[in-house]
């Protein structure tokens, strides 16, 4: 069975990702790992002992996240597909490259956004850097373009 990595981003493109690696579970008769890396908490110095209202609101985010992941396996499973969710915490590049390791993974799928130089300049590019580093097949669901 192909394992498949699914990687999300909760953006306007996670649904098209999701269809898009059910045609994969079904085509390889795969499991799919839904993996969304949430950023670390900060490193600043007080985070822990920060303001309550900081603390509880990234919690209640992560929480969301969680219930909008495990959402998309439950439906993938009432298609017939094996799913698990896994919401992680780190770097994403890393993080994504560490799960496709742990779960041997055999495809990854994920969106491109299509950002420009400069973007990808200042703030990366992560389907590049998984790319790059996983060493097995990755799928990139484009984002339509706009105008």
């Amino acid at each position: 069975m192909s394992q498949i990595l699914v990687a999300l981003d909760f953006s306007d493109l996670s649904e098209q990702v999701v269809a898009e690696a059910a045609k994969l579970g079904h085509a390889f008769g795969g499991k799919l790992w839904l993996i969304h890396v949430a950023a670390p908490d900060p490193d600043f110095v007080g985070y822990a002992a920060g303001p309550q209202h900081v603390r509880d609101n990234r919690a209640h985010t992560l929480r969301e996240e969680h219930r909008c992941l495990q959402a998309w396996a439950e439906d993938l499973r009432e298609q017939g597909l094996d799913a698990t969710a896994l919401l992680v915490q780190g770097p994403t590049v890393s993080t994504l490259i560490d799960a496709i390791h742990k779960h041997d993974i055999r495809y990854v799928v994920m969106g491109t956004h299509g950002h420009g130089k400069l973007y990808k300049l200042l703030m990366g590019n992560v389907s590049e850097g998984v790319i790059r580093e996983a060493h097995v097949p990755v799928l990139l669901v484009p984002a339509p373009k706009q105008g």
